[in-house]
């Protein structure tokens, strides 16, 4: 259905060329005379955007920006004058405002600003959808590993125990942390967390404790440390493994009694800190090497949390690079791509050295760079870094890679080997060309329907084609609702 746009304005001919013209763009409009009629529209009946004038006798139009945005705060409002200054610009940029356009209107800057407003209002919506759908500790995984981490992180979260979160770098160990922060009791207090590995040795006491003025060179002022600024919530330290031996002792002790003195200082101060901890080094081997206190490891482990490398996780592939495909291109304003079965098998037979950090990072570079509308496993082997393990070529149907479906899906089937004498996939002999596409478009519309849950209007956007041709598609394959894979 097309865009329903509100357009206010006291002048009647002004209302009349503006519907006009955007119905001829192919929006639907909705006119208003005055602020209080646009303000009763918005809330008798859904509006997509408003296109409204600053200067009107009842009520004027940044008035009725600041009602809007108090009624509809994502409604995306462009505001348009005839006698428009650069303050009255800033004022309804600062209400909320995407937009300001000078009077009279040239028709092709109009019809930009509305669609990039559109556009910006749909992003920020699949993101809001994407958040949603993370889940209550906004992870992505539905395999045992993760319910493993789930559940200890409800039971873990209520408590005051220390918890200790094990795991290579980019498995998400600070996600957990601040699902526990999250939920717990001290999730109105603040999160603050201190890399270990990141700060110079000669810093971290500073850094943990804070430092008086004059305390040494470049101490200008009081500073607090993130013991202070975590009180009454909680302290995540990150890469504890890496905190040097004499800083040790000095967390210990805070850790058994609460209290600390800021460097430089003879006030001791009594901190009510949770901390959280995080590790990519096996702390016991540390402390067998004399690197890591036997005593501080011991105060810290109450509850420990082993966050897995992807390649452990494998069945949480799909669901992954799905979210973050979505993500990527709601982020950089590109289309929604679909994820072919070949390309899904490339990046599933990676290993994933960088883990769930490299994933996001590899699919938003294919985001980016990929130019669509669907992901091919030559996008995918381009993608992947040079070295990589790469799964057997599927068999293709017509047109080399396999029919694109929108991720999450299965990987398709390895074909049987070449044969010898260097021929590529065999060719189906008992159907005839037509047949196998009719297979293909079958599968592409059954598989995107799952993905989409019978949402006919969803798979006709992701397969990018017009509702009532994919409609036609359906019946002549011979297709109904409720068909769709599962």
């Amino acid at each position: 259905m097309p865009a329903a746009v509100l357009i206010v304005d006291d002048e009647k001919n002004i209302l009349l060329t503006l519907s006009q013209s955007l119905q001829l763009a192919g929006y639907r409009t909705e006119l208003a005379s005055s602020g209080q009629v646009a303000l009763d529209v918005v809330s008798a009946r859904p509006v997509d955007a408003v296109l409204m004038d600053v200067k009107m006798p009842d009520m004027d139009g940044l008035t009725v920006l600041a009602r809007l945005t108090e009624l509809k705060p994502d409604l995306p409002v462009i505001m348009m004058s005839g006698h428009g200054t650069i303050d009255t610009a800033v004022k309804a940029t600062q209400l909320g405002a995407r937009d300001f356009l000078e009077k009279p209107l040239a028709r092709d800057r109009l019809l930009v600003a509305l669609r990039n407003a559109l556009k910006h209002q749909a992003a920020m919506e699949e993101l809001q959808e994407l958040r949603a759908q993370l889940g209550r500790f906004d992870m992505v995984g539905g395999g045992p590993a993760m319910q493993r981490i789930f559940s200890l992180i409800q039971r873990a979260a209520p408590s005051e125990g220390r918890v200790l979160i094990t795991g290579e770098n980019g498995t998400g160990k600070e996600l957990i942390a601040r699902a526990l922060h999250q939920n717990s009791r001290r999730k109105s207090g603040p999160f603050v967390k201190l890399n270990c590995a990141a700060v110079p040795h000669d810093l971290i006491e500073s850094e943990l404790f804070g430092h008086e003025k004059g305390a040494f060179t470049g101490a200008v002022s009081v500073r607090r440390g993130k013991f202070e600024l975590a009180h009454e919530g909680t302290l995540f330290l990150d890469e504890i493994g890496d905190m040097p031996a004499a800083m040790q002792s000095k967390l210990l002790r805070v850790l058994q009694e609460g209290e600390l003195e800021r460097v430089g200082g003879a006030e001791t101060l009594k901190v009510d800190v949770r901390v959280i901890a995080a590790t990519n080094k096996n702390l016991e081997k540390e402390i067998a090497a004399g690197r890591f206190r036997e005593d501080l490891y011991y105060r810290i482990n109450v509850v420990q949390i082993h966050s897995p490398p992807l390649r452990e996780r494998r069945e949480d592939l799909p669901d992954l690079i799905d979210t973050f495909l979505r993500e990527a291109c709601a982020k950089n304003g590109r289309r929604p791509l679909a994820l072919s079965p070949d390309a899904l098998a490339v990046m599933s037979a990676y290993d994933y050295p960088g883990n769930v950090r490299e994933l996001r990072n590899l699919v938003e570079r294919l985001a980016i760079l990929c130019e669509g509308p669907v992901v091919s496993r030559t996008d995918a082997l381009e993608l992947l870094p040079r070295g990589r393990p790469l799964p057997p070529m599927p068999e293709p149907t017509v047109g080399g890679d396999a029919p694109p479906v929108a991720a999450p899906v299965q990987a398709a089937p390895a074909a049987e080997p070449a044969a010898a004498n260097g021929g590529g996939w065999k060719p189906r002999v008992d159907q005839t060309f037509r047949e196998q596409v009719e297979d293909a478009e079958r599968e592409i519309i059954q598989r995107v329907l799952a993905h989409t849950h019978d949402n006919v209007t969803e798979a006709a956007r992701i397969l990018d084609l017009e509702r009532g041709h994919f409609y036609k598609k359906m019946k002549a394959l011979g297709l109904r609702r409720g068909q769709s894979e599962s």
